[in-house]
């Protein structure tokens, strides 16, 4: 998969199902005050959570109930200009696909009208695996370090609420 602008007009494009507001702290950024490639990984995730959360799913009570919950499959990111300490952030999210098991998002960070950075992250849906009888919370107290979780179908509650893809090709 390769990073795909879902819109370079404007953070304000009707184009994004999602824009969430970010201020650059100082441990954002590093010794000259320009915020760390990593930490745009961050300001996405919680654009990402946020919306889902605007829609009614709550991650942690989505996994404590023993539903499942989303997890980051694979990410990849085009920077094109630096943000900085004090920088007021617009990071948008559209879905570009909808799969069985897994959401593809185009997600950007802008300072104003300013285009910042690109991405694409895909989470996939897991759901715990638990001894029989036992519940998620036990399972989380017994778990001796081992991946507790399996691949699974994205809840049809989930995908009935998730919005029309939004092609990632058009500009």
């Amino acid at each position: 998969m390769s990073v795909s602008p879902v819109s370079s007009v404007s953070p304000e494009s009707s184009r994004y199902h999602h824009r969430h507001p970010v201020r650059v702290y100082w441990e954002d950024t590093d010794a000259g005050g320009i915020v760390f490639y990593g930490n745009y990984l961050k300001f996405m995730e919680r654009a990402r959570t946020e919306w889902l959360s605007t829609l009614g799913f709550g991650q942690e009570s989505m996994r404590r109930a023993g539903e499942g919950m989303f997890i980051v499959a694979e990410t990849q990111l085009r920077y094109l200009k630096p943000a900085r300490l004090d920088d007021q952030l617009t990071v948008t999210v559209a879905v570009t696909e909808v799969g069985r098991a897994s959401v593809t998002f185009a997600q950007e960070v802008w300072r104003g009208d300013a285009l910042l950075t690109q991405g694409m992250v895909r989470i996939g849906w897991v759901q715990p695996v638990t001894p029989r009888g036992a519940s998620v919370a036990q399972a989380d107290d017994e778990a001796s370090g081992e991946d507790s979780f399996r691949p699974a179908r994205i809840p049809a509650r989930i995908l009935a609420i998730l919005p029309t893809p939004i092609s990632a090709s058009k500009g």
